[in-house]
């Protein structure tokens, strides 16, 4: 098995140029929006210098948190994510991107605020600036005490666990490709984020812009699926959970780099994709689930 943070080296092509990306959103601005880099890493145009995170040889079992890990902690916010990385059981932070109005991007699973915040409404309908007023409510039943909170910008995650974790960022909108490639690059990422889908096609178009890339797929669509065409252009298969076993092997056989389960959320379904072949598990529940993993407390 490679090492994650080798794969660019070996199978990413050379990033292009930027796209033009579209103006930048009025005040309050989005992490990043501007063009410039502030902190650590300095600003832009210094040596560029691919950021990975010091655990990011997949070795062994990989854990990924599922939207932060939904059923410990509040999904796709920035307290939820930061608690999960603190404690040390998930090697990779995943989250949802959906675009606004304005072309920005942030973290949330549906394309409605309804079921995870305090307003209404399409996610697409909404400006950088009205996001503002926007908050996640966590649920009554997580473990532990959580405030609501802004659900976060890409940027703010980027800047945040770029180089300290490793994210996959499953991408909802494929037109916000070009933006969060560009933030990728910006920030030096390319060898620590994984862009997500559930179409290879996008995949393709992701790897052609210089970076890792996952897809997940039903078990419907994998009874159909060729994996082995993708793996040119794919780091990560993430297949379901409740696949028939044939398909599952084809799936690890097929040349791609890793192939993963989603979403898994009990030890038998653990226990039963990983003697299948797959070498890591998306869930819910990186804390129950993590062979070296905590339940955290209520």
């Amino acid at each position: 098995m490679a090492p994650l943070v080798a794969l660019p080296l070996a199978l990413l092509p050379a990033a292009p140029a930027s796209p033009a990306s579209p103006a930048s959103p009025a005040s309050p601005q989005p992490p990043g929006a501007a063009g410039g880099l502030t902190g650590p890493e300095g600003a832009l145009g210094t040596a560029a210098r691919e950021r990975a995170p010091g655990s990011a040889q997949l070795a062994g079992f990989t854990v990924t948190a599922h939207r932060g890990g939904a059923k410990e902690v509040p999904e796709n916010s920035m307290q939820g994510l930061a608690a999960t990385h603190q404690r040390g059981y998930a090697r990779v932070l995943d989250t949802d991107i959906r675009r606004l109005r304005d072309g920005t991007l942030v973290a949330m699973h549906d394309a409605t605020l309804n079921r995870t915040t305090n307003k209404r409404g399409k996610v697409a309908s909404l400006t950088w600036k009205q996001w503002q007023k926007v908050r996640l409510v966590p649920r009554r039943d997580l473990p532990g005490h959580w405030r609501p909170e802004r659900p976060p910008a890409v940027g703010e995650i980027l800047d945040r666990f770029g180089g300290e974790s490793l994210l996959m960022l499953e991408l909802k909108d494929p037109a916000g490709l070009p933006r969060l490639a560009r933030m990728i690059r910006e920030r030096h990422l390319t060898r620590s984020v994984l862009v997500e889908s559930n179409d290879p096609a996008v995949a393709e178009r992701a790897h052609a812009r210089g970076l890792l890339t996952a897809v997940w797929r039903s078990a419907r669509q994998l009874a159909e699926d060729r994996p082995e065409e993708w793996k040119r252009y794919v780091t990560m298969l993430s297949v379901d959970h409740r696949t028939p076993a044939r398909h599952v092997r084809k799936a690890v056989r097929s040349g791609i780099t890793y192939v993963w389960s989603h979403t898994v959320n009990s030890r038998a379904a653990r226990d039963r994709m990983r003697k299948l072949g797959c070498e890591g598990i998306v869930t819910d529940e990186p804390g129950g689930l993590a062979f070296s993993g905590v339940v955290p407390e209520p």
